[in-house]
């Protein structure tokens, strides 16, 4: 998909703490290799959403396809 607007807010996130490294984690299973992490779980969603606007920008410079999101909710 080209130049695709990627609905961060819609995307499917996985939020787990990780006691080896004592901070929540968040991956994001439609985008290979999108994690971030955070204190609380509110910031390492924040720190996924900059990630994955990088790993956006950074498939579109290398011309790589840009999966759609597998999973949507309804923002209420």
């Amino acid at each position: 998909m080209a130049n695709h607007t990627y609905d961060m807010v819609m995307s499917s996130m996985i939020v787990s703490w990780s006691e080896d490294d004592n901070c929540y984690l968040v991956s994001v299973p439609d985008l290979p290799g999108c994690m971030a992490d955070g204190e609380t779980p509110q910031k390492a969603v924040e720190n996924a959403q900059i990630i994955i606007s990088e790993w956006i920008e950074t498939a579109q410079m290398l011309g790589r396809e840009i999966p759609e999101p597998s999973f949507s909710a309804m923002q209420v």
